[in-house]
C-alpha cells in the first residue's frame, strides 16, 4: 500500500481551505455584529418598556388626584 499525494492536489486543497477559512471568518464577524444588534435592540426595548411603566404610574397618580379634587 503505497499512498502518494498527487502534486496537483496540493494547490487545490490550499485554495479550498483558504477560501473556507475566509468564509468562516466573515461568518463569525457577521454573526457577532448581528448578535450585538440584537442585544442592543432588546436593551432599547426594555428601556422603552420601563419608561412606559413610569408614564403609566404617573398617569394613575394624576387620575387619582383628579378624582380627589372632583368627588
Amino acid at each position: 500500500m503505497n499512498m502518494e499525494i498527487n502534486p496537483l492536489l496540493i494547490p487545490i486543497v490550499a485554495i479550498v481551505s483558504g477560501t473556507a477559512m475566509i468564509v468562516a471568518i466573515v461568518w463569525i464577524v457577521h454573526w457577532h455584529k448581528a448578535r450585538d444588534k440584537e442585544l442592543q435592540y432588546h436593551q432599547d426595548l426594555r428601556v422603552r418598556e420601563m419608561e412606559h411603566q413610569v408614564k403609566m404610574k404617573q398617569l394613575e397618580v394624576d387620575l387619582e388626584k383628579a378624582r380627589q379634587k372632583n368627588p
